[in-house]
């Protein structure tokens, strides 16, 4: 998993807690990251339709959705993230051995169930509960 699921969770919280357009250098210094990576990820957002942007000198980004409908797996589906894979594969599929010619295809249907097991986790955290999180642990 990248950090772009992080950066884009962070934006949305921060975009529904402010209610207003912002731009993506204010989102930038308080995601801490750097604006030309806040406008790829939120690009990938909107073209998603969970935030609208405004042109021109005052615009920005404008979360304008539920934020108890919209959840994490949807921001995860937006980015194309997979949770659980592995960018290295073991053994070889023309081997003659079973254990070498099948380890790829079992591990890749164990990596496919946990991912799934995290989607169907982050279908039940939304935006709103993040900020519910957020501000309640600081009144507290």
């Amino acid at each position: 998993m990248t950090s772009e699921f992080t950066v884009a969770v962070h934006a949305l919280v921060f975009l529904n807690h402010k209610k207003a357009i912002t731009s993506s250098e204010a989102l930038a210094k308080n995601v801490c990251t750097n604006p030309a990576r806040i406008r790829k990820i939120m690009s990938r957002l909107k073209k998603a339709g969970l935030t609208e942007t405004k042109e021109g000198i005052d615009g920005g980004y404008l979360f304008s959705k539920d934020a108890e409908k919209v959840n994490l797996c949807m921001v995860a589906d937006a980015l194309d993230i997979p949770f659980v894979s592995a960018s290295w594969k073991s053994g070889d599929p023309h081997m003659e051995c079973l254990i070498a010619s099948g380890m790829d295809g079992v591990m890749t249907d164990i990596y496919h169930t946990l991912d799934c097991c995290c989607r169907e986790k982050l279908k039940q955290i939304t935006v709103a509960d993040i900020d519910r999180k957020l501000f309640n642990s600081k009144s507290a």
